[in-house]
């Protein structure tokens, strides 16, 4: 059984999700900072050596007809980049993992079970969905 690692890839934030073979079950993280001087390293290293994943996911951004966003080249750099950690990286399609995101959060704050939702809190949920994806498709 893996724990993995999942990113929702922003030009402004990086959503950051965990996720449990053992369990099947993901659960957000946090946001990373991510600018025009790119993401931040730091933060990054300091969570994949918290929770040791056997393996990262980076959700791909893809059209309604399954091509590959504007985005998507910046992402294949992030995902090159990650190899610096020697884990294997893998694309997940990741279409309407933001939306499902925030109308799971809208869902929870009218329930009362959550109050205020920000950008950061979408961003690791949207991360959260994307681990999600790849563990259904695992087994």
């Amino acid at each position: 059984p893996e724990t993995i690692i999942a990113f929702d890839f922003g030009l402004r934030r990086i959503g950051v999700a965990v996720g449990q073979q053992v369990t099947n079950s993901a659960r957000p993280l946090e946001s990373v900072s991510n600018s025009d001087r790119g993401p931040d390293w730091q933060r990054i290293e300091t969570i994949v050596r918290e929770w040791g994943p056997q393996r990262l996911i980076v959700g791909m951004p893809m059209h309604a007809d399954g091509s590959t966003s504007e985005i998507g080249d910046t992402v294949r750099k992030f995902i090159e980049a990650l190899g610096r950690f020697d884990l294997p990286v893998e694309a997940v399609d990741e279409r309407y993992s933001s939306i499902e995101a925030e109308a799971a959060l809208k869902s929870q704050r009218e329930e009362g079970l959550r109050g205020r939702i920000s950008k950061e809190t979408i961003d690791s949920a949207a991360a959260t969905f994307i681990a999600e994806r790849w563990l259904k498709n695992e087994l």
